[in-house]
């Protein structure tokens, strides 16, 4: 194969890697949404969450993002992963009689609200082009098939929208739907989802580490081929001129 066929190859590959990055990123929700890495967390476990927030309006950024949890749900524990810029606060709410949590335990305090605030210098850009993942974990979840999580999105211009509407089952979808996630029934063994979680992170992360290793690898041989190829022409030249 001639060095141009070579280069006419690459050239092709790397277009066909780029219209794929755009067009996974246009597959991007416009609304905020809630998504879970690997299989439904479960009734009674602890789950992890992550929060899309895409920018909307054009002259306006996002500086705050409001995330509800019903006091019904017993929610006791919620944790948030911390992002440069941004800050969070969980607020906890006494109820006023005890509710039954998906452990079948009674929770008097259930997490209500996170809040997560930009700092100065800080924002989801205008545009429809940026957005934010902002990563919980919650638990012990409900018994519930779906959790209903309405998020509130605060704009610099003052704009607030709310993701609070509930889609009703064979309608089309709202305007403004609600975050909701999906859980499984608990498991017979009592164990919670978070370990399976963690696994399918880790193998997603191990996954992701071999494919930077193999692309690194064939990379380092394609160089090292090109390189032959090139010594094995300048020989041959001077050969020939000799």
């Amino acid at each position: 194969m001639t060095n141009n066929a070579v280069i006419r190859r690459g050239l092709v590959l790397a277009g066909t890697v780029g219209i794929a990055g755009l067009l996974g990123a246009g597959v991007a929700s416009a609304h905020v949404t809630a998504n879970v890495l690997g299989s439904d967390p479960r009734q009674g476990g602890y789950g992890a969450i992550t929060f899309r927030v895409p920018n909307e309006e054009e002259t306006a950024a996002t500086v705050k993002v409001e995330i509800d949890f019903k006091p019904e749900y017993a929610i006791s524990s919620v944790r948030y992963q911390p992002i440069p810029g941004w800050t969070a606060e969980v607020t906890k709410t006494p109820l006023p009689s005890p509710v039954k949590n998906g452990k079948g335990l009674d929770v008097t305090e259930a997490v209500t609200k996170i809040v997560f605030t930009a700092q100065p210098g800080t924002k989801i850009g205008p545009g429809e082009t940026q957005y934010q993942d902002f990563g919980i974990t919650a638990g012990s979840l409900p018994a519930v098939d779906e959790l209903v999580l309405p998020a509130i999105q605060t704009y610099d211009n003052g704009t607030v929208v709310a993701w609070d509407q509930v889609q009703a089952p064979g309608a089309e979808e709202p305007e403004h739907p609600a975050p909701t996630v999906k859980l499984a029934e608990a498991s017979a063994d009592g164990h919670s989802h978070d370990a399976t979680t963690a696994a399918t992170t880790a193998a997603a992360e191990d996954s992701t580490d071999d494919t930077a290793r193999w692309l690194g690898g064939a990379g380092l041989v394609v160089g090292a081929l090109g390189l032959g190829v090139g010594a094995g022409a300048v020989l041959r030249g001077r050969k020939a001129s000799k």
